[in-house]
């Protein structure tokens, strides 16, 4: 159980300061293109991964621990499909505001700080796309970010709803808490394949053609 919430916590954490690197690779990519192969040497983007996998496991370290220091004399049956913190320590018997304190600073000194850092990088990335001289390039160069986009987003929207909700939300019914976060842990790993491959000219062609033999 324990095992399973810290990797769930850790890995959902990782994916955020993923997301914020891909920010800044599409930051240099755009504004910096002459100095894209100079900055973001193999050295760098082992540093930057590094980073991101140690502050994910260091933040998520306390949960296993604040979990176990409660007494738990309810049902053992945790109303959710996977262990998550919250739903977790909400069987304990005892006062677990700490637990929730620590789980809000979490999620917005994470999310807080990534979604600060992308806010910035894209800042400036539609600053130089607006200085573009034609409007092929502006959506040109704008179109190398949508993907991006649309994976911040699969990612930010149902963790900020799930997260509140669970906290929150205590006249809100059971299943609607599970759909919740059902959705926020599957759909994101479900639609990255589809959101990053809709680009991919191999795969359209190869698309084409298992359609196009179909209907031979």
């Amino acid at each position: 159980l324990l095992t399973q919430m810290y990797f769930v916590h850790s890995f959902s954490t990782m994916e955020s300061g993923m997301l914020a690197a891909m920010a800044f690779d599409r930051y240099v990519a755009i504004c910096n293109p002459l100095r894209y192969s100079t900055t973001l040497t193999n050295s760098t983007v082992a540093k930057i991964g590094l980073a991101v996998v140690l502050r994910s496991g260091i933040l998520t370290l306390p949960y296993p621990f604040l979990v176990r220091r409660w007494p738990y004399c309810r049902t053992n049956i945790i109303p959710h499909f996977y262990c998550g913190h919250i739903a977790v320590v909400k069987l304990a018997c005892a006062d677990i505001h700490i637990n929730s304190y620590y789980g809000l600073f979490n999620l917005f000194s994470v999310i807080g700080v990534d979604v600060f850092f992308i806010a910035v990088s894209y800042t400036l990335i539609l600053r130089a796309i607006f200085h573009l001289p034609t409007k092929d390039a502006r959506l040109k160069t704008f179109g190398t970010c949508i993907s991006h986009l649309c994976a911040i987003s699969a990612l930010y929207i149902p963790d900020l709803f799930s997260s509140l909700m669970l906290r929150f939300g205590h006249n809100v019914p059971l299943h609607v808490l599970i759909l919740i976060t059902s959705v926020y842990q599957l759909v994101p790993p479900m639609i990255h394949p589809i959101i990053y491959g809709m680009k991919t000219k191999q795969i359209w062609d190869r698309l084409l053609q298992l359609f196009t033999h179909k209907d031979d």
